[in-house]
């Protein structure tokens, strides 16, 4: 069996400052919008957290539905990513905004990663746009 050869780039961002840039050329792929997921960021004890703290993952799977969320954008993101496969396309492009680009995309992107690595065995690109701006080490 032939090695996968399809990239997804997986972008956490900010809807203030605008969704992602598809720099291969491909349109941009999906775009979740997380903004209905209760925020976190909204409490005082998060505000400087981010979406990878124990305590702002805990408030997400506790007081929203991040996890039916994401199980949605599972079943949409596997139906796409093997029929790319199959195809033998090589990029596709799927990104999260919320608010600030800080807890529920970066959560949400994470999440994401971590499943398709899983489940596919392909190579993924994931940038938390803002965060990274600010020098988060991904």
């Amino acid at each position: 069996m032939n090695k996968p050869t399809l990239t997804l780039s997986i972008r956490s961002f900010s809807y203030k400052k605008g969704i992602p840039e598809d720099q291969n050329g491909h349109g941009g792929g999906f775009v979740f919008d997380c903004r209905s997921i209760h925020n976190p960021g909204r409490y005082e004890p998060y505000k400087k957290l981010t979406g990878r703290d124990e305590s702002v993952i805990t408030f997400l799977k506790e007081k929203s539905k991040i996890d039916d969320f994401l199980n949605d954008i599972y079943a949409l993101v596997d139906r796409a990513v093997a029929q790319y496969m199959s195809r033998n396309f090589e990029h596709l492009m799927v990104s999260f905004g919320c608010t600030g680009g800080q807890h529920r995309s970066v959560y949400s992107a994470d999440q994401l990663a971590n499943h398709v690595k899983e489940k596919f065995g392909i190579k993924v690109d994931l940038i938390h746009v803002e965060q990274e701006a600010k020098n988060w080490i991904n």
